[in-house]
């Protein structure tokens, strides 16, 4: 597992905050721009249900054994072993009857236990790490039938495992997989996600509804480590302020926030822009969600009255949106998008006049950088 070794350990330190659990603190004071750390996947599994046809990858290399399998990488063989293989094979054979009634969901859960069991032969170092990750308990109602039919049709195993360990593995899966989306078109409103990833350290990283940190991944280009996960700040921090990501687009309004939110993850979101959001009406939140950061005007008076850039620092209670200035410079304005915008890693002591976007790549100059 690629986590950027020690210059990450340098720059994060991992804290238990009241309330949040395990969260990352800056050790130093981080740069807009700067990437704190990268990270390989512990392991990687496919998003798609076992009696669904995925879409045709960009570029596709399948497996020769059980062509049951592709892949949009030679990084992402590794980690189909011959047991996992010959585990696909057969649970795909019997799916017409064991899974002919079951739901898309535990379809994916099913394939996420091959890959955990998978892990535990392979790397019992890293199956410890993927068992020492905070779970949800509320999502192991599916764990006794998979774990009787995967216990079934797959192949024996070299190390042991109890319905109890399966209900713990889909416990972790629940609130630490990391989707690795298709790619982005501006004629997809919806953009599929392809693969699931579990990266430790990344799920150490709470939410927030205004981040000042996002997750960039490069799955469709050619270099090498492409399915890792970098995660770059979109504005300074001082230490001891937590680093925080969104688990989904900014841009959605309060009431669809926390019901995903309370679905996915089991919490309610207490950030500062949800405790001004919740006292706002259903017509002022849908209002929220078609903001595209056209107001230029808008932005500078928000960047003159101060306004807090998320996670911890703060908003002015006063305003009737003060959220705008992140809105307005840090959310992508290209159409169907919905990603953040966050600094190129800057180069010296200067930050980057270019923001990328993380879900359509574009890059745009940073009008605030440019015109300071």
């Amino acid at each position: 597992m690629n986590d950027g070794g020690a210059k990450s350990e340098t720059l994060l330190q991992v804290t238990e905050i009241n309330g949040r659990g395990r969260s990352l603190v800056a050790a130093q004071p981080l740069r807009a721009g700067q990437v704190i750390f990268r990270e390989s996947p512990l392991l990687l599994y496919s998003a798609f249900p076992f009696l669904s046809s995925p879409p045709p990858l960009t570029a596709t290399i399948r497996c020769q054994s059980c062509s049951l399998v592709s892949f949009c990488s030679p990084n992402c063989i590794s980690f189909h072993t011959p047991w996992l293989c010959e585990s696909l094979r057969r649970l795909h054979q019997s799916s017409s009857a064991a899974f002919a009634d079951q739901s898309p969901e535990r379809q994916v859960q099913a394939r996420f236990l091959l890959s955990a069991y998978n892990l535990a032969a392979a790397s019992p170092s890293d199956f410890q790490i993927l068992l020492s990750l905070q779970g949800n308990g509320d999502s192991t109602s599916d764990s006794g039938f998979l774990h009787s039919l995967l216990s079934a049709v797959c192949p024996p195993l070299p190390v042991p495992i109890s319905p109890e360990l399966t209900a713990a593995l889909l416990a972790k899966d629940k609130v630490n997989g990391f989707g690795l989306m298709e790619p982005f078109s501006v004629t997809n409103e919806k953009r599929s996600v392809r693969a699931y990833g579990i990266y430790p350290k990344t799920s150490f990283l709470n939410h927030d509804c205004l981040p000042n940190a996002c997750r960039f991944d490069y799955v469709d280009s050619a270099s090498d480590g492409n399915t890792d996960i970098i995660i770059r700040m979109i504005h300074d921090v001082p230490q001891g302020r937590e680093v925080c990501l969104s688990y989904f687009p900014v841009n959605m309004n309060y009431s669809s926030r926390q019901e995903r939110l309370l679905d996915d993850y089991g919490f309610r979101c207490e950030c500062d822009r949800c405790k001004v959001e919740s006292s706002w009406s259903e017509d002022e939140n849908e209002d929220m969600e078609e903001m595209d950061g056209e107001d230029d005007q808008e932005e500078e008076e928000m960047e003159e009255e101060g306004v807090g850039e998320g996670c911890g620092d703060g908003v002015d209670d006063d305003s009737s949106f003060p959220h705008a200035y992140f809105f307005a410079r840090y959310m992508c304005e290209k159409e169907n998008c919905f990603g953040t915008l966050a600094p190129l890693p800057p180069k010296g002591h200067d930050v980057s006049r270019l923001l990328e976007c993380n879900v359509c790549g574009s890059v745009k100059e940073d009008e605030v950088v440019g015109n300071a």
